[in-house]
């Protein structure tokens, strides 16, 4: 199996943080290289303490979820022979409590929208390709959020 490695940093930057007044903006390095801009969500932390131009944890899970459907999507659809010119998804993960009163992603939906060149699916088909796509996603098959796809 293979693994994979992101190498997130932080630095306190002379905050006097025991008041919890220290900067939640950090980066997210990934073994390719890119460098992502980090924070936690103006939602949880305010701003000036989170940084809002930065992509925050629920955001990347929502990211990773989708992605990772997508992905699955196209290999199944080129394998059964349909071209995919355009997939795009607006990906939305609503936070709830769990049992134990924790907050928690609760729910991402996927609303992904495929422009095929010449033969498309029919709806049947369609849907078949993202059920298949869902319970072969291993980011989906790694979590307990209730994902959905509303294609």
């Amino acid at each position: 199996m293979s693994t994979h490695t992101a190498t997130i940093s932080w630095a306190r930057n002379k905050a006097a943080f025991t008041d919890l007044k220290y900067s939640r903006g950090h980066t997210w390095r990934f073994d390719g290289g890119v460098t992502v801009p980090a924070s936690s969500s103006p939602s949880v932390v305010r701003v000036p303490l989170s940084v809002e131009a930065a992509v925050d944890p629920e955001e990347a899970f929502v990211a990773a979820l989708s992605s990772c459907h997508m992905l699955t999507y196209l290999a199944l659809a080129a394998k059964a022979g349909f071209v995919v010119d355009s997939y795009e998804d607006t990906a939305v993960g609503t936070m709830g409590k769990s049992a134990q009163a924790k907050p928690w992603v609760a729910e991402v939906v996927l609303r992904p929208k495929i422009v095929f060149a010449g033969r498309a699916p029919t709806p049947e088909a369609h849907c078949e390709l993202h059920e298949r796509a869902h319970h072969e996603c291993f980011i989906a098959n790694s979590v307990k959020t209730d994902v959905r796809v509303e294609a």
